[in-house]
């Protein structure tokens, strides 16, 4: 068995130096990736449900226009119904 020369020693000590820093550098650009990714999720979830949050306030706008329309209507039919009534009790 042949002991490492220094110079190998040494080469060795900086593939090792050079394969941790590739490591990390995957590992943070992995935590990156993951966390932009957590990110984009979160805002389209949020995008969605300011989404629903809108088209249930335009429903209920329109609810409450058909209840008022509805409203007007019984309104002018008891208002014509009175009409009728005073020209058939007219002589």
């Amino acid at each position: 068995m042949t002991p490492f020369s220094e110079k190998e020693e040494d080469y060795h000590l900086y593939q090792a130096r050079q394969n941790y820093r590739r490591e990390q550098r995957t590992i943070r650009w992995e935590y990156e990736q993951g966390l932009a990714e957590a990110l984009r999720r979160e805002r389209e979830e949020r995008t969605a449900k300011e989404e629903a949050l809108r088209e249930k306030q335009e429903a209920q706008q329109r609810e409450q226009e058909a209840q008022r329309q509805a409203q007007f209507a019984l309104v002018e039919i008891e208002r014509l119904k009175a009409l009728l009534a005073d020209k058939q009790g007219e002589p």
